[in-house]
């Protein structure tokens, strides 16, 4: 179906083929089909409406607009390009209003209540009934009981909030791109790694700046660039010259997203009115564990309590260090001196720097030492196919296959795309692509996904050494991706990652533990020169510097998470004035105080404001799943941290269950009791 490439239901996705002409007559052609589907639903006899012409039907309709539509999507945010962009820009206000009417549509639902009083609604269980009960509540929380003014308008604002979301993500993106540094005396790069000053070289060089004999150094905003030209570089002029450039991100010029914040959560703010709900996160977690917004932030507030003095130490211990290293009195730290001082801290108390960790980090061992672990743990083998065989999006990119381990079943394959580029949009990130079917043998087809990220790239003949926090970006991605490869719900809205968003980061963050065990660094942590593991002395410096400043790590995921709620929560306080000083009386308790005061991550969090929810009144969801994650790992730890028992119980109970269940009931199963709160404390080593 070459002529409508993006209609193309084959496995192997023709990505050359995916051109931004083709995006309108095939998103076109998808809204037609799927719009045929839903009005044969619509129109049947109410009086002959079973659970396969109603709920499974409504299922099925948008399928072939949700994967095309998918993949342009995932264009957008891998090879962003203007002809690209500007067909993605066209097409979105038609897509987000399409899906906005579905549950709006007053004869869909005149059909799903009328199966509802049916003696077979009422009769069904399991799966089926999970199902039905999951698109009543869908329909119920979107508006379906609305009046038509208020349907009306809530799919023009729900299109609108499309459009701004996505212009707010573009401003993120371009002024990203639209900054540089260019350092031209090398002896003001002191203190940088060597990796770190090498890439610098070779990226002025790609930009035609420079020569091999009169070098310059280029230098950006994006993470490989940024973290250690702000944890390492002893230039503070330099330094605080970066920093100036990270807070313009989406704050200046025509890249500036004040107005589009205020407008996104005026618009939310609306949508939750508009469904009976007192705000946006009320609407936003109803049927998330939390439930609602008092609960989130609650819990919030609740390990706020947990840390703050632990916090403050943390704040004043730094201060001191770098007044007495820098010989000047004590007082406040500039934002661009955190980073800086809070490494020679480490250093001094630990005697230990992450830097000396990434050589035994090479991409290729890393990602081989994964699949080794996942293996091991849930019976499964990640096999490479060899350059060139499959087509992807960028030269780059990898495939790979997931096969069951025991009889070689052929469970999915995913796409990998690890190193930035400035088509790319920033963070690291998972996503489907495809979700199997039943066949005949009552076994799904294989599951189609991705996993992209913004790690340290190679430099010259070296290979891409990775420090270990990008490990553990490595491992929490390939969390969520086996969440979607190892799926076996046959309903695709009900299985692998469409669970809960304070549930979805569970599989993710569990996965990060084995980043921080001997026996799992055994297996790929070696010298990229000498093939020698990590010795013995910097492994203990490292697990000793683990905890290094917990509380201030802990408590910046909790003042982000409290952003989030404070913004949702009472919207009209931002509505005028100064958005940052009213966030700063907010989050008095939760920032570390700077001199000069820093400006919040509002306009560049993408996070929050680049999608319609996103992890919007969600984020939050980060620290309750690691709640999760830190006591089911306990398991691991008390049966082995290889455990085939635990790992398949881990599988079988969450991994393949999706959203088959209530969240809470899978955790039940895999631990026999409810989360406690003890264990992720103790990991963080905040108990008292």
């Amino acid at each position: 179906m070459t002529s409508h490439p993006f209609l193309d239901r084959s496995f192997a996705i023709r990505w050359s083929l995916l051109t931004p002409e083709a995006v309108a007559p095939d998103i076109g052609a998808a809204l037609v089909s799927a719009q045929r589907n839903l009005d044969a639903i619509a129109t049947q006899d109410v009086a002959t409406v079973t659970f396969a012409s109603s709920v499974e039907a409504l299922e099925r309709a948008c399928d072939e607009l949700s994967r095309a539509w998918g993949l342009v999507g995932h264009l957008n945010s891998v090879a962003d390009a203007p002809p690209l962009r500007a067909a993605y820009n066209a097409m979105l206000p038609a897509v987000s209003e399409f899906y906005a009417k579905i549950p709006l549509d007053g004869r869909l639902w005149a059909v799903l209540r009328a199966f509802a009083a049916t003696p077979e609604a009422q009769a069904l269980t399991g799966i089926r009934r999970r199902l039905f009960e999951e698109t009543i509540a869908d329909f119920r929380q979107a508006g379906a009981d609305l009046p038509p003014e208020k349907k009306t308008r809530l799919e023009k604002l729900e299109s609108e909030l499309s459009q701004v979301c996505q212009k707010y993500s573009e401003n993120v993106l371009d002024s990203t791109n639209a900054w540089e540094l260019v350092v031209t005396d090398e002896a003001q790069l002191a203190g940088l790694p060597a990796h770190a000053k090498e890439a610098a070289r070779r990226n002025a060089l790609a930009k035609g700046q420079g020569t091999e004999a009169e070098p310059r150094w280029r230098f950006t905003l994006h993470q490989p660039s940024l973290e250690p030209f702000m944890t390492y570089l002893d230039d503070a002029a330099l330094r605080r010259r970066m920093w100036e450039g990270s807070i313009a991100i989406g704050a200046a010029g025509e890249h500036d997203n004040n107005a589009l914040v205020r407008r996104i959560l005026a618009l939310r703010a609306e949508k939750a009115a508009l469904l009976g709900k007192a705000h946006f996160p009320d609407q936003v977690l109803e049927r998330r564990m939390a439930r609602d917004g008092a609960t989130a932030l609650g819990f919030v507030e609740g390990l706020h309590g947990r840390v703050r003095a632990a916090f403050a130490r943390e704040g004043a211990e730094l201060e001191a260090f770098a007044a007495a290293r820098a010989g000047r009195p004590p007082g406040r730290l500039a934002p661009w001196e955190i980073g800086y001082w809070s490494e020679k801290l480490r250093q001094e108390r630990h005697a230990f720097d992450e830097e000396a960790l990434r050589p035994y980090f090479p991409v290729d061992r890393v990602i081989d030492g994964l699949f080794e672990i996942c293996r091991r743990i849930f019976g499964v083998r990640a096999v490479a196919r060899p350059a060139g065989a499959v087509e992807t999006w960028h030269p780059e990119v990898k495939f790979y296959d997931l096969l069951n381990e025991g009889d070689g079943r052929h469970l999915g394959s995913f796409y990998a795309d690890w190193h930035p580029r400035e088509s790319k949009r920033g963070g690291a990130w998972m996503n489907y692509l495809l979700t199997g079917e039943p066949q005949a043998d009552g076994r799904l087809s294989p599951h189609l996904g991705l996993i992209c990220g913004n790690l340290t790239p190679p430099t010259g003949d070296k290979p891409a050494l990775l420090t270990h926090r990008e490990v553990e970006t490595v491992f929490h991605e390939f969390g969520h991706l086996l969440h979607h490869l190892l799926g076996e719900v046959p309903y695709k809205s009900l299985n692998g990652v469409n669970v809960a968003w304070d549930f979805v980061e569970l599989p993710s963050q569990i996965l990060e533990n084995w980043a921080w065990e001997r026996e799992g660094l055994d297996l790929f942590a070696r010298h990229h020169e000498t093939g020698a593991v990590i010795p013995e002395e910097l492994f203990a410096r490292m697990k000793a510097a683990r905890n290094f400043r917990a509380a201030t790590i802990t408590m910046r995921q909790l003042s982000l998470g409290k952003m989030d709620l404070a913004l949702h929560l009472r919207p009209e306080r931002y509505a005028e004035g100064d958005i940052d000083a009213t966030l700063r009386a907010e989050l008095r308790d939760y920032l570390t105080p700077t001199e000069p005061v820093a400006p919040s991550l509002v306009r560049r969090f993408g996070h929050l404001f680049s999608g319609a929810v996103g992890y919007a009144a969600g984020y939050y969801s980060y620290k309750w799943a690691e709640v999760l994650d830190a006591d089911a790992f306990t398991r691991f730890q008390r049966e082995g941290i290889f455990s085939s028992e635990a790992g398949g119980e881990f599988r079988r109970h969450v991994l393949s269950r999706g959203n088959s269940e209530e969240p809470m009931a899978l955790f039940r199963r895999f631990m026999g009791r409810e989360p406690d709160l003890t264990a992720l404390l103790v990991r963080a080593g905040l108990t008292e």
